[in-house]
């Protein structure tokens, strides 16, 4: 009898050959028994040894941990403003806890392999003498959560981070659903990925935290909350019992539904038995526009929110307020300034309202998406198992799940009913808010799309979608869009190389590219490009969409460089209404 798709495509998977994993594990333990562990200045000035230490004192005292993210140019400007951060909160009287290193995506790569690969958003740290003035800059704690564990460079990454103090690394959901640029190689990332896992895991009693955002990988890609909870229950399995290290749950970005927001707290508090340690939990992005002031009551109320959950439910999640600028440009330091003050005056207002206020219909949230997340653990557990996985295989599980991708793991698992009307192909229990929302931004633009005018410019018209990094909302919104107008839409996904776009463009022939990008690297990546479209006699229109801006030496923050993509006849698109006018210009 012929295989069922899904198990054939779980036997395909296993058919690369894997190493045992006990002998990873012995390589990992091998490894931790050389580390000792750095004494950053926040542990000196906090007399601890470990940031899981300072988390379970918050914890006791019912003192709410702060987070801000910070990743300027290059680490000198990152380690002047680590330092400023830190005059600011000692002139202020307030403690700014932990702060988030945003580093170069190319920090994921062996360190040989970063030098051909173009420069990204955050500094580098490419010296023994950096990496240690990590821990050093300023009494506030490290956090390296992403591009660190879950690619090629996750041994050397954790091993210099834990030398330098940072006890808590990331980032274990980046490893399922991300890739560093110009490098396919899902074994060799897994083996890295096992090996550091298996580093702190051996240093689990001196405090060591394995960090995952779940914003951040698969937990974005599913379109049912359910789904997330049974897929954090899965990472803990493997993390904890298989890897016998901590896992640090995060969430927040996608997040916009204060419920789901205090929700979620109460469910990780749950899925974790009652001693979850979070990592931080991030602010709502979802909801932030070019309107300032509009964002800034954004921050108000997640903020709120954030803090009374914190108050009823100490997990020591470091809370997380986002400046105002960062829906158009990497912020300042003074701005990251200003919404840590915020931040301070709205814990003023929580402590004042909670006594007032209903968490309620939150703990209803979380008692419901555990139970149905339980239940798609359960059927994972048990349909990997039969489709002859080796559950208890900690490197096979996690290579399984990394090839098996969010859309098949959602259709074989999931909580909803079958029904090939939505995504991944289930009706979601408890739709998540990044699903809402791009279901209504389809609905915002769907007028305009289907109006004749735009169908005449874009019916037949073949389209080829592509992301150079892990954002891949837009994609869909697009795809859903532009297919609706009568266009013939191939959808690359996320983080595409520009020669595998352009090699697949030779392929297909379509009228136009449209390339979202987000991570500082925009006119490097479209040289590139346009190379390799050049090497294959390419002449189809280019359209970016994005974040556009460049890491530029000797500037702090990235730059836009929307006019200079202008210069390379690559067309720039502001919003999703502007796909039709620039149709009109270019393929009518």
């Amino acid at each position: 009898m012929e295989k069922a798709p899904f198990a054939q495509k779980i036997g395909d998977i296993l058919k690369t050959p894997l190493p045992k994993a006990s002998e990873v594990l012995a390589e990992g333990r091998e490894i931790a028994a050389g580390i000792e562990i750095g004494r950053t200045a926040f542990f000196e000035k906090m007399d601890v040894s470990s940031e899981t230490e300072y988390k379970r004192r918050c914890i006791a005292e019912g003192r709410v941990m702060y987070h801000c993210h910070i990743g300027m140019s290059t680490w000198e400007d990152t380690a002047r403003s680590l330092r400023e951060i830190y005059k600011v909160s000692q002139r202020c009287g307030f403690v700014q806890d932990r702060a988030g290193l945003c580093l170069d995506r190319r920090m994921g790569l062996p360190s040989n392999h970063r030098g051909n690969v173009p420069a990204e958003t955050g500094p580098m740290l490419d010296s023994l003498e950096q990496w240690l003035d990590v821990g050093r800059a300023a009494p506030i704690q490290p956090h390296m959560g992403d591009f660190m564990i879950g690619f090629p460079a996750s041994t050397e990454n954790t091993v210099n981070a834990l030398r330098a103090g940072v006890t808590t690394i990331g980032n274990l959901s980046q490893f399922f659903a991300h890739e560093v640029p110009l490098w396919r190689d899902h074994l060799g990332t897994t083996l890295e990925t096992a090996r550091a896992v298996a580093v702190l895991g051996a240093l689990r009693e001196k405090g060591t935290l394995f960090h995952s955002y779940l914003d951040d990988g698969f937990g974005a890609l599913f379109v049912d909350s359910a789904t997330v909870a049974g897929w954090a229950m899965l990472e803990r399995y493997i993390v904890e019992d298989l890897f016998g290290a901590k896992l640090a749950h995060c969430m927040g970005g996608l997040i916009t539904d204060p419920v789901k927001r205090s929700g979620w707290i109460f469910a990780l508090d749950a899925i974790h038995e009652h001693d979850c340690i979070g990592s931080m939990f991030f602010g709502d992005t979802l909801s932030f526009t070019a309107d300032f002031a509009t964002s800034r009551g954004v921050v108000s109320e997640y903020m709120l929110w954030d803090i009374m959950t914190q108050l009823t439910c100490p997990t020591g999640h470091g809370l997380l307020s986002i400046p105002v600028t960062e829906a158009i440009r990497v912020p300042s330091v003074d701005e990251i300034i200003d919404a840590q003050i915020f931040a301070r005056r709205i814990e003023k207002s929580a402590r004042r309202m909670l006594p007032l206020f209903d968490l309620s219909p939150a703990r209803k949230f979380a008692e419901r998406v555990v139970a149905n997340g339980k239940k798609v653990f359960d059927a994972a557990l048990a349909g990997l198992k039969e489709a002859g996985v080796d559950i208890a295989d900690p490197l096979q599980m996690l290579f399984v799940l990394k090839v098996l991708g969010p859309s098949a793991f959602e259709a074989a698992f999931g909580a909803g009913s079958p029904d090939e009307a939505y995504a991944h192909g289930r009706k979601p229990v408890i739709p998540n808010d990044v699903f809402e929302n791009s279901e209504a931004l389809v609905a915002q633009h769907l007028v305009l799309f289907a109006l004749d005018s735009s169908r005449k410019v874009l019916r037949g018209k073949k389209i080829l979608l592509a992301s150079t990094d892990v954002h891949e909302h837009a994609l869909f919104v697009l795809n859903r869009l532009l297919g609706a107008a009568g266009a013939e839409v191939v959808n690359m996904g996320p983080e595409c190389n520009p020669d595998e776009i352009a090699e697949r463009a030779a392929i297909l022939r379509p009228n136009a590219l449209l390339v979202s990008t987000h991570n500082g690297m925009a006119l490097e990546y479209a040289h590139r490009l346009l190379g390799e479209m050049t090497e294959r006699n390419l002449d189809t229109a280019v359209v970016f969409g994005g974040v556009l801006n460049q890491k530029v030496d000797g500037e702090e923050m990235p730059v836009d460089v929307s006019d200079e993509l202008r210069k390379l006849n690559i067309e720039v698109a502001g919003g999703i209404e502007e796909i039709v006018a620039l149709a009109g210009d270019l393929w009518g």
